[in-house]
């Protein structure tokens, strides 16, 4: 179980870090747009990606 819990984060990590790596520019931008989004929009956006997150993991295993 560790070692799947740990493999995942260690695979969030190479994602996280594929955008800052192959275009900084890019990921600015999307920093300053984020910033002018309000919090519910910011909240909605995050429960989306864990639901979608979810789904995927149900798909999966």
């Amino acid at each position: 179980m560790w070692t799947d819990l740990l493999s995942a984060i260690a695979l969030v990590f190479i994602l996280e870090g594929v955008i800052p790596f192959i275009n900084p520019d890019a990921l600015r931008k999307m920093y300053l747009m984020a910033t002018q989004l309000n919090n519910q929009t910011l909240r909605f956006i995050g429960l989306s990606s864990m639901l979608a997150g979810l789904v995927m993991l149900y798909l999966v295993r």
